[in-house]
């Protein structure tokens, strides 16, 4: 499954509280590495804040989302909100979770060639594609939710699929410094870039789709055997005694 269909300008079902997970993932994505567990009444007032948050972009964009509108139209007061997400960009990050967490299920054990069992090039050209789809579904609200730069690769979705790349790399390049290579393919993949190469320059989701398996695939060559050391040149025959050299 390359996602190409996976989804459409709306977005997912927001998943009920505690949706229950046969195999968790090692990296689960959730809000941020500093929420607390919560308690029941807790989610549900959390997957209630997601649903009218959900229901605002379906009417009026990513724009009519603000704290006091949600609040509003989940009937709750304003603290609430803010107590549950910290700030508008949080807010919008959750809204990204459940879409981040199915690529993420998808990616660790779906089919090939996304999920295990195809060969590492063809699933990192299969990553690529999916998530270059899943973010020109959902631009506006990548960019909205984009956090400031300084935490930007801390959120747990985007260090999942750092990880993720980074094992691939490593099968690939084995003995490379992957840890750097890792983000020189990843950055291909953020939404600011995405928002200019399609809506500024209006490419095409197939060349931007070729990029990504074109700049994977020259990342990862093979590289070339150090060249075998030259031989020195063979001696000049040596004069006879008492003949003089040309000028």
């Amino acid at each position: 499954m390359l996602y190409a269909d996976f989804m459409s300008s709306a977005l997912p079902p927001c998943p009920p509280p505690q949706e229950p997970v046969d195999t968790p993932p090692p990296l689960e994505v959730g809000t941020g590495p500093d929420e607390p567990c919560l308690r029941a009444d807790a989610a549900r007032n959390r997957a209630r804040l997601l649903e009218a948050a959900t229901r605002l972009i379906a009417e009026h964009g990513v724009a009519g989302v603000t704290m006091e509108a949600v609040a509003s139209a989940a009937q709750v007061g304003k603290g609430t909100v803010f107590r549950r997400f910290g700030d508008r960009t949080g807010l919008l990050t959750a809204l990204l979770d459940h879409s981040s967490h199915r690529l993420q299920a998808d990616f660790l054990a779906g089919p090939p060639p996304l999920g295990p069992g195809a060969p590492p090039r063809e699933r990192l050209h299969a990553f690529g594609v999916a998530v270059l789809h899943l973010c020109a579904d959902q631009l506006d609200l990548q960019l909205a939710a984009l956090p400031e730069p300084t935490r930007r690769h801390l959120h747990p979705s985007n260090q999942a699929m750092r990880a993720h790349v980074l094992v691939l790399l490593r099968q690939l390049l084995p003995g490379e410094d992957c840890e750097l290579l890792a983000p020189v393919l990843l950055a291909y993949l953020d939404p600011a870039l995405i928002h200019h190469l399609t809506r500024q320059l209006g490419m095409p989701m197939a060349r931007l789709e070729a990029g990504w398996c074109d700049l994977a695939d020259r990342l990862t060559a093979p590289r070339p055997m150090a060249d075998a050391p030259r031989t020195s040149p063979p001696a000049a025959p040596a004069r006879p005694a008492g003949t003089a050299s040309r000028p």
